[in-house]
């Protein structure tokens, strides 16, 4: 009977395990028939995000699909940061660490920004320096005209 006892903990910690696998289980597999239609996309935690041609789409992942998803445009966008521990880091030298890792767009209209939220630094650097490329080629597109 107390060994019966002793395992019940254990019992109940693996359902516990198996439920919260199958959840994220159904989160990717949503992600996965949403970034279909894009271009470039990433699933974590906190955030998906797409981007199809210069329109940057993002929200938070669910069992059903992404909620609350919000889109703009590249050619509305002035610059591009990221952030870790709400301060901007260099993309060159990002910092190894950070508790709140963000990817912030900010926009021509004064005082709009949108942050994006990233678990790992190296995912948002890479996504910033991609989407920072892409900028510039909007910007000199846009000069040349």
């Amino acid at each position: 009977m107390e060994r019966g006892l002793l395992w019940l903990p254990l019992l109940i910690a693996f359902i516990w395990l198996a439920w919260q696998g199958s959840k994220e289980y159904q989160k990717v597999e949503a992600y996965r028939i949403w970034a279909e239609q894009f271009e470039r996309a990433k699933y974590d935690i906190y955030a998906v995000l797409g981007q199809k041609d210069n329109n940057i789409t993002w929200g938070k992942p669910t069992t059903k699909g992404p909620i609350n998803l919000q889109t703009f445009s590249l050619l509305e966008v002035k610059k591009i940061n990221l952030l870790v521990d709400n301060s901007i880091a260099d993309i060159k030298a990002p910092p190894a660490k950070g508790r709140s890792i963000q990817l912030e767009f900010m926009f021509t209209e004064p005082a709009n920004h949108v942050r994006i939220p990233f678990t790992e630094i190296p995912l948002a650097v890479k996504w910033a320096e991609y989407l920072q490329g892409e900028l510039k080629n909007l910007h000199a597109e846009q000069n040349q005209s």
